[in-house]
């Protein structure tokens, strides 16, 4: 996934990328974000799409930097929120070694970290440790490698089930091994809980907490089964402390 990618999907984002925001039915990722909030703190937004989150950010910080690696994604973040005041706009690829960004007390980053290449994942999470103080914060949103196994088990249980295969549903491909995962045909970067906690270490985070923001079967499957029900799928969520 590079910014070529991310210019041709971003006039389409609504009908391609999956909501977040939306689908985060219990407001986890919202409640974390509150609970480091103060109006005296600056936070950026790494990898802001449309600018989802701005609304959110904005109220609740004194400065907030909207990052995206597209032009597209920053003109429409900018279209969108353009009531916001507090609000700077930054285009800049974090997959990048050593870019350039303001130093800020927290930031904010759901499924931005989705690169295949190991090299451009290393990058980015050295640019968010650069770009939190020491003592700030990170709150983090990835895809998991658990969750995208455990689908692919409960598919093969519905096509036994069936005694064929559903047409409709989508089955996981790529490189397993490396977290590599197609997502409509674009491998996707997905992450094992353990691989965050010793990656964000090794960058000088403190794991505080670690959580599963949870979403519906349909998240997954076209019309998934009345029986497919708990565990649901889910995204890592992952709220961390740079080390003083």
């Amino acid at each position: 996934m590079d910014k070529q990618y991310w210019e041709k999907v971003a006039p389409d984002n609504d009908n391609q990328i999956f909501d977040v925001l939306k689908n985060d039915k219990q407001q986890k990722i919202v409640a974390h974000i509150s609970s480091i909030a103060s109006r005296e703190k600056t936070v950026m937004d790494v990898g802001c799409s449309v600018g989802k989150w701005l609304p959110l950010l904005s109220a609740s910080f004194k400065k907030v930097y909207a990052v995206d690696i597209a032009d597209k994604y920053i003109e429409l973040a900018k279209a969108n929120n353009a009531h916001l005041e507090n609000v700077e706009y930054i285009r800049t690829d974090f997959s990048k070694a050593r870019s350039k960004f303001p130093v800020c007390d927290a930031a904010v980053c759901i499924n931005a970290i989705l690169t295949p290449s190991y090299k451009k994942q290393i990058n980015f999470f050295n640019n968010l440790s650069r770009v939190v103080r020491k003592g700030g914060n990170l709150i983090l949103v990835v895809p998991s490698l658990e969750s995208a196994l455990y689908s692919e088990a409960m598919l093969c249980r519905w096509d036994f089930s069936d005694g064929k295969k559903k047409p409709g549903t989508k089955r996981h491909k790529g490189d397993v091994l490396h977290g590599a995962i197609d997502i409509d045909g674009m491998p996707t970067k997905h992450f094992l809980r353990e691989e965050l906690a010793a990656t964000l270490t090794l960058e000088g985070f403190e794991v505080q907490a670690t959580e599963k923001i949870e979403y519906t079967w349909e998240s997954e499957f076209t019309n998934p089964p009345s029986w497919l029900k708990a565990p649901y799928p889910w995204d890592w969520l992952v709220v961390a402390k740079k080390k003083q």
